[in-house]
């Protein structure tokens, strides 16, 4: 029980001082205060604030200096992709541009695996695909089991590629998927439905129609942009 309470204490300020550090509270280049001042200030033992900086050093957020101490790296060294730190961005209010940059990889990797898996998905992945997309219909994306629903079609248009690079983008493309349909209902309901969107990919991959799978997903992400930018 014990080693459970400490797990969740370093997860915990795991994320305060990762969103502090996204946030711009501790800048590229900065120094980190040390173990002493650094757990104090946090309130946890020095031992779960060392742990808490191994963890974002290996997301590559933090560099440990012999005889300077723990400093923040430059932006364009961190894992962007890693779920915690996409979640700590959205937390945080991303600019327009972060915004931009996402949607511009999603763009790359996702029409171009959607008319892969049109070639080579299996009928169980095209069951899979489908009964999520029925579970986003039934629960809605306003919530948990709704957005869940959602990652999974998702993952499944990736897994379904047979292409185990494309596949190792799951957990940032889905950590994307789950954090911008979360932004985008933060004040408001979405503006615009989108499992339409949804079921023109699916059609496309189950008629095994490459070019009208790419097509589609282009559009549900221009769309997808459009109505996150709206939330902004």
């Amino acid at each position: 029980m014990q080693r459970l309470k400490a797990a969740a204490c370093t997860v915990t300020r795991l994320h305060q001082l990762g969103k502090a550090i996204v946030s711009g509270v501790f800048l590229p280049g900065e120094k980190l205060p040390g173990e002493i001042e650094g757990s104090d200030a946090l309130g946890i033992s020095r031992t779960a604030y060392r742990e808490a900086t191994r963890m974002l050093t290996a997301k590559g957020m933090l560099v440990s200096r012999p005889k300077i101490g723990t400093l923040v790296c430059p932006r364009d060294g961190w894992n962007l992709l890693d779920p915690d730190i996409l979640s700590w961005f959205f937390q945080s209010d991303p600019s327009e541009d972060f915004i931009r940059d996402l949607f511009e990889l999603r763009m790359i990797v996702e029409p171009a695996a959607a008319g892969l898996a049109a070639l080579k998905r299996t009928d169980e992945q095209l069951e899979e695909m489908t009964q999520s997309l029925n579970d986003m219909e039934k629960y809605t994306l306003a919530t948990e089991e709704g957005r869940s629903a959602d990652r999974n079609f998702h993952d499944i248009i990736l897994a379904a590629t047979n292409n185990e690079v494309l596949i190792s983008l799951s957990s940032g493309i889905g950590a994307a998927v789950r954090w911008t349909t979360i932004y985008k209902q933060r004040e408001t309901t979405l503006p615009r439905d989108p499992i339409p969107d949804h079921r023109r990919v699916l059609d496309a991959i189950a008629a095994k129609d490459s070019e009208g799978a790419k097509s589609a997903c282009i559009t549900l992400l221009l769309l997808a942009h459009e109505d996150t930018k709206l939330s902004m």
